[in-house]
């Protein structure tokens, strides 16, 4: 029996560099459509066991869209697990061949799960989450540059505040339009926002974000989220636990929510006062806090039961 494949893709602008192990064959295509077609076709005739692509802020997204529907199994992972990998193997160097290649011997070696991608109204839903975000860190940096704004500017800074202000407010329009529109993403909205402390933002972000919510194990999905604590131990020495990876716009968010729910939420309230009163710095607090609150809310969208603050205190 031939050993299984496994590909690398590295993904740039204007092309996909391939590299199959365990032979070595490697190839270059473009990203025009014609490229992809000849790429896809080149890999459905290797029927490797796993195709590996990082996340490149959405270049990867066509390349992978294309391999899924062609019926390989894809797998969108983190650059920096991948870059840390490769410095463990003692591959330094960095060129788009090489990264192609260490794409691969990851594939090869770490094995991800391969993970359907999201279907349209999904992507459609993270691209406005997404952009309403790029907005609000764009309206924030004009707002701080305002204060330090010399006359001659200080009026175009306002104007385009203002603007912005009407383009959160359209996007944010768009948000509430599509999440109306399918009776999927109402129902869990709905379950969601039921939860004190939890609003369209955050309910939104979570659900474009965090697709696994209420399909994981609570353990599992506080991982992904980067809210579960790291051990760092060695020998006899005992590290302090502290929170790494993870999804950066799903943590951030739970992180607002539970600045409202440790004062509004009665669950979360008495816990974070619990772990202060036992002499917890805030920030551990506040972590656990957020961890519990994701915890329960996977447990209530994967049961589709709304907010019971008898079962959420269990």
């Amino acid at each position: 029996m031939d050993a299984p494949r496994y590909a690398g893709i590295d993904v740039s602008k204007d092309h996909l560099d391939v590299h199959l192990r365990p032979e070595g064959t490697a190839f270059r295509a473009g990203t025009d459509e014609a490229g992809l077609a000849s790429a896809v076709a080149r890999l459905v005739g290797a029927r490797p066991a796993l195709v590996v692509l990082e996340a490149t802020g959405g270049y990867e997204a066509p390349a992978a869209a294309a391999l899924a529907a062609a019926g390989l199994p894809v797998a969108v992972v983190n650059p920096r697990q991948v870059r840390d990998f490769a410095r463990g193997a003692g591959k330094l160097a960095k060129t788009d061949r090489l990264d192609a290649a260490v794409l691969a011997h990851f594939a090869e070696a770490v094995r991800p799960p391969a993970r359907p991608l999201p279907d349209a109204e999904a992507a459609a839903l993270a691209a406005l989450v997404a952009r309403r975000r790029q907005l609000v860190e764009m309206r924030a940096a004009e707002q701080n540059r305002l204060g330090l704004a010399r006359a001659a500017v200080a009026r175009s800074v306002r104007e385009h505040i203002a603007w912005l202000d009407g383009q959160i407010d359209r996007v944010g329009r768009e948000l509430a339009a599509a999440v109306e529109a399918s009776p999927a993403w109402r129902a869990k909205d709905d379950l969601l926002r039921g939860t004190p402390g939890v609003g369209p933002v955050v309910s939104r972000t979570l659900l474009a974000e965090l697709p696994e919510l209420g399909r994981l194990s609570g353990r599992r999905i506080a991982a992904l989220a980067g809210v579960a604590p790291v051990a760092r131990d060695s020998g006899r020495r005992s590290g302090a636990r502290s929170i790494a990876g993870g999804r950066a716009a799903p943590r951030c968010a739970l992180y607002m929510a539970c600045l409202s729910a440790v004062r509004y939420n009665p669950v979360l309230r008495a816990f974070y006062r619990r772990l202060l009163g036992a002499g917890k710095a805030v920030k551990v607090a506040q972590v656990a806090a957020m961890r519990k609150l994701l915890t329960i809310l996977n447990a209530m969208v994967r049961d589709n039961r709304p907010w019971d603050p008898a079962l959420a205190a269990c």
